[in-house]
């Protein structure tokens, strides 16, 4: 298998942070260069069927795209240590947490730093009015999560799940613009270092 991937981008991180923390090494890693556009290229689109990283191909030339969907297959195949849920209930409540950090969390951070950043402004155009929209949304559900993680130590069950993944890599890509959480929400914040502190959040960094 390769995995088509892209340093200090968040969806990859995604899926490298989950490849370490089952160990698996048997996926030959190839870089594609956002910034230079290979991602835009005939070859790349033919291949992956979109212009979006990351994308894992399989040996049957089966490319599958989206961080979320590469995650399940990998976890498929790679059964421990679980981070998707053992049961049909654990499953739904960590799909319902890991849905929520995406769309309430995640994605506000990544749009943050993307109209933010000036080298991505080869991506998108800075906008800091959609960057501050972005920033104050995000910290909204950081609110949210500082309750919740005032009664356990991860986001959707008694482990480290996806939810946690998800969650970790779009706050951690606002280091790009030295953004910190508020200092108030405690519970976030430690929650947020014990998972830089796990060694497969080094993944890719």
């Amino acid at each position: 298998m390769k995995l088509y991937d892209t340093q200090r981008a968040p969806n990859p991180r995604r899926v490298r942070w989950l490849m370490a923390e089952k160990g698996v090494e048997d996926v030959e890693i190839v870089q594609v260069d956002l910034l230079a556009g290979q991602h835009r290229t005939a070859e790349y689109r033919d291949k992956v069927g979109a212009p979006h990283v990351p994308a894992l191909e399989l040996d049957d030339g089966t490319c599958i795209s989206e961080s979320l969907a590469i995650c399940r297959y990998l976890e498929a195949l790679y059964p421990e240590p679980n981070l998707f849920g053992r049961d049909a209930k654990e499953q739904a409540v960590i799909e319902m947490w890991t849905r929520r950090v995406e769309m309430y969390l995640s994605t506000p951070m990544m749009l943050t730093v993307r109209f933010t950043h000036p080298a991505l402004a080869a991506l998108e155009e800075p906008k800091p009015e959609v960057a501050a929209y972005n920033r104050d949304s995000a910290e909204r559900y950081m609110k949210v999560l500082d309750r919740r993680l005032a009664e356990g130590e991860f986001i959707a069950a008694d482990r480290f799940t996806i939810a946690d993944i998800v969650a970790a890599t779009g706050v951690d890509f606002g280091r790009l613009i030295k953004y910190r959480p508020p200092e108030e929400y405690a519970h976030f914040n430690r929650w947020l270092e014990a998972c830089r502190a796990r060694p497969a959040a080094k993944a890719g960094l």
